[in-house]
């Protein structure tokens, strides 16, 4: 081979490495993007050639270190070391020109030029070691080449140009963004994703594993995205900039991006880190942050003002499928909603939903409370008023208990008592007059009419109950049942309050009042299963296990009964079962002291399985107490 900057084929033609009349002004005026014709001229000059050499790169560096171990083996200078240091520098140039065109085509010609000119560039790092390792004297003044080093550099150059084109591409399809921060983001992020898909699908087959090209890429990419994004948050963003610049850096940018189904698990993401310092990121949160809670607490007392005006106007609440709806609920919900899921995608901490939630919370408190001074203001529209926002305690109590609620299990709990609250203040408001009503009938048991049978007592006050429930014909039918089981249960309630209250029986009332009590409480249940109420008539049970013990007379078999009852009803005390027993004759001290010993011993064998729902813990019988000493049971 004749040092003279040319190869020659197998026919003896010499062809020479193509090259650039100025390559530094041509660089400079490439990177800035700022060509003249000439200078494009030279640009199809050289790709042209290299479309058509492209693929001797590699072949034509190896050579050149041939000549350059031929040279360097003679013992004095060559005159032919220049010419190979300037046919050198023409390789370099066409190797940097292939690896500067990587994004402008993805064609198989283009791919093979990059692949030749990253052989080359392989070719040239080893050569530049095995110098290194030399002891000679003689050394090339233009090793080491450099070139890995300057190829790093050079992506750089083109990640930095790419993307400072990208942000101020005003074709990129952002109109519609609402401002320039907004619009350069999106511009700058999608050039990222953009470009890392192309290095995965093309690119990254063209280079080495052991170059890992693909992290190369990332990390310039990350790195110069990061500066700009830093950039704009020094400078003091408005809050919908704050929110889009928060979106990018805690969301699309991680998740959409460096998550996506051909880049995940082969981007090191742990290397790369957040794109902001946590600094500007905690500060960027905190404006965030302050601006929703303020616009959350706005949104949530606006809307309670605006329905309080309803109430107070006097107009009645919207009928829908024949019960009566407001739409508060529903409104807050979806309000509540939507911040959250942006607060998602907004803010990393996920913890933090706890300072939009707690404004719900709060709302909750004062909602109660404007539902409460309605109500004693004695409007003529309370009914309705009311029976709407019993439907809309059932939806916030679905919502802060279902999946979709984001609420901390602290302010679930507050939550749900303050809407149990406001829940049980609206029966309430229903059920005063039928606990009227309720005590009106019940003072006739165990007198002898109703022992006998003459005054059907239980029959009375179902049919003054179903007159009074004709009213709620227009309240949500789940609503409905939800109070139907109340007034179930403070049917049930009374009556054994009121049995509990009555003195000591004769053999004969105690079996003739069972019986009559059997006979109320399946007409109680009969009364609630045919208004829907099925899941509340375990309270005949009570009744009828009340009766058991009023009619058995043995001891043993009391005994037997009692534990029976306890152990169906965990949360019949001590107390209750004194009081029972206190209505019976026959029974001596000793029984009662055995039988409420035995149910004590069996309630602790019990009272970790029993799934039981809760009743007399409702029946207070705190005067037994005094009765139970002029008994003479005390254990």
């Amino acid at each position: 081979m004749k040092a003279g900057g040319g190869e020659q084929n197998q026919g003896g033609e010499r062809r020479r490495l193509p090259k650039l009349k100025n390559p530094t002004k041509f660089w400079k005026n490439r990177r800035e993007q700022n060509h003249n014709h000439t200078e494009e001229s030279e640009l199809d000059h050289v790709e042209e050639q290299q479309q058509e050499q492209g693929e001797l790169l590699e072949e034509v560096s190896r050579r050149l270190i041939i000549r350059e171990e031929q040279l360097f083996s003679q013992d004095s200078p060559s005159e032919e070391e220049d010419q190979l240091q300037r046919d050198l520098e023409d390789l370099k140039l066409q190797i940097w020109m292939a690896v500067h065109n990587t994004f402008t085509s993805s064609s198989p010609e283009q791919l093979d030029v990059l692949r030749s000119a990253v052989a080359s560039i392989q070719q040239q790092e080893v050569q530049d070691r095995c110098w290194t390792d030399r002891p000679e004297e003689r050394f090339p003044v233009w090793r080491p080449l450099k070139c890995v080093s300057t190829h790093n550099t050079l992506l750089q150059n083109i990640v930095e140009s790419r993307l400072m084109k990208a942000a101020e591409d005003e074709s990129s399809g952002t109109e519609g963004l609402s401002s320039p921060v907004k619009r350069e983001i999106c511009r700058m992020g999608k050039c990222v994703r953009e470009d890392l898909l192309t290095v995965v699908r093309t690119v990254k087959d063209c280079y080495p594993p052991q170059m890992d090209i693909l992290n190369v890429y990332a990390a310039l990419y990350h790195q110069t995205f990061s500066a700009r994004l830093t950039e704009l948050a020094t400078f003091g963003l408005e809050v919908d900039d704050c929110s889009y610049l928060l979106f990018w850096v805690n969301h699309y940018y991680p998740h959409e991006i460096l998550q996506h189904k051909d880049l995940d698990g082969k981007i090191k993401t742990a290397c790369l880190g957040s794109l902001l310092l946590q600094d500007h990121l905690n500060r960027l949160e905190e404006q965030y942050l302050s601006h929703k809670e303020d616009k959350v607490k706005q949104w949530l007392n606006t809307a309670l003002e605006k329905e309080e005006e309803s109430w107070l106007s006097g107009k009645t609440p919207e009928l829908i499928d024949t019960y009566y709806f407001s739409s508060l609920a529903v409104d807050v919900i979806q309000v509540i909603n939507s911040f959250l899921t942006e607060f998602s995608c907004v803010i990393r901490d996920q913890s933090k939903t706890q300072r939009i939630t707690a404004h719900l919370e709060n709302f909750f408190c004062s909602y109660k409370k404007s539902v409460e001074a309605f109500v004693k203001g004695n409007h003529g529209n309370v009914h309705s008023v009311i029976k709407a926002h019993l439907v809309c305690e059932e939806q916030f109590r679905d919502y802060i208990t279902g999946p979709t609620g984001s609420l901390s299990e602290q302010q679930r709990c507050r939550s749900l008592d303050t809407l149990s609250a406001l829940r049980d203040y609206g029966y309430r408001h229903f059920t005063c007059p039928i606990h009227v009503q309720l005590k009106v009938c019940y003072s006739d048991l165990w007198t002898p009419v109703w022992l006998d049978g003459s005054l059907p007592v239980v029959c009375s006050l179902l049919d003054s109950l179903s007159r009074q429930l004709r009213d709620l014909a227009d309240l949500k039918p789940a609503c409905r049942q939800s109070l139907l089981r109340v007034i179930h249960q403070d049917v049930v309630l009374q009556y054994v309050k009121r049995m509990m209250k009555t003195r000591m029986k004769s053999r004969e009332q105690q079996v003739g009042g069972a019986q009559r009590m059997k006979e109320d409480a399946q007409m109680i249940n009969d009364f609630f299963r045919e208004g829907g109420c099925s899941d509340s008539l375990w309270l005949g049970e009570v009744l009828c296990g009340v009766a058991e013990v009023l009619r058995l007379q043995d001891p043993g078999s009391v005994q037997l009964e009692m534990v029976s009852l306890a152990r169906m009803f965990p949360d019949l005390s001590d107390a209750h079962v004194s009081a029972l027993l206190s209505l019976k004759t026959g029974l001596s001290a000793a029984d009662i002291r055995s039988i409420r010993k035995s149910v004590e011993e069996n309630r602790l064998l019990n009272v970790s399985t029993n799934q039981s729902h809760p009743f007399f813990s409702k029946v207070k019988v705190k005067w037994i107490d005094n009765k139970i000493n002029k008994m003479g049971l005390q254990r």
